[in-house]
């Protein structure tokens, strides 16, 4: 009885061992810190047929922000950001990334002169002085990055701002998007 059991184990031990095999590659990691950002804009209300912008009057938006400003631990706190002019959809943008327990963490904004960016859907408003900023909490959103997104009027134009932090080590990710935009509109551009 005992080699008849023996022996069917170790035939099934054979054939589901040679169901397996290797997979040659190396492991990726989970993406660039990014999500396709939710927003839209509403079309110039200006119809006057003027030739193209001259320089941005409001000047270099993603000077405005620093790794200072940011609650992550990196190397140089003087080092500018790490990517610049990304999406060609905005006049501007850029993005602050690093990794923090193999994920990836940071800050991503994109300006547009002349006219707002909207949010295609909201999770509610809060007051930044004179200003109304729209926000989309999308922590518990399993199809992207937990992230928060947030809009408001900004230089002329409008901001976006999206924080992406999966960690959970600095904080709820909308209060941090919250001191980014307290930061942006301390250094808000007069033009």
């Amino acid at each position: 009885m005992r080699r008849a059991v023996l022996s069917v184990l170790v035939a099934a031990l054979g054939l589901t061992s040679g169901c397996a095999y290797k997979v040659n590659g190396t492991p990726v990691s989970a993406g660039v810190l990014d999500i396709e950002p939710p927003f839209s804009s509403t079309s110039p209300t200006s119809t006057s047929e003027s030739g193209p912008p001259d320089a941005d009057p409001v000047g270099d938006i993603c000077k405005l922000l620093t790794w200072q400003d940011l609650p992550y631990d990196v190397r140089d706190k003087s080092a500018g950001p790490t990517d610049t002019g990304y999406d060609p959809q905005f006049d501007q943008s850029c993005k602050w990334q690093t990794s923090v327990d193999r994920l990836d963490v940071g800050v991503t904004l994109r300006f547009r002169a002349g006219r707002p960016i909207t949010l295609e859907q909201s999770s509610g408003e809060f007051d930044l002085g004179d200003r109304k900023v729209k926000y989309f909490d999308r922590t518990t959103d399993t199809s992207v990055q937990p992230s928060c997104v947030m809009v408001m009027d900004y230089a002329g134009g409008g901001i976006g701002i999206i924080v992406i932090d999966g960690s959970s080590r600095f904080g709820a990710i909308c209060d941090q998007g919250k001191k980014v935009a307290e930061v942006l509109k301390a250094k808000e551009p007069t033009g």
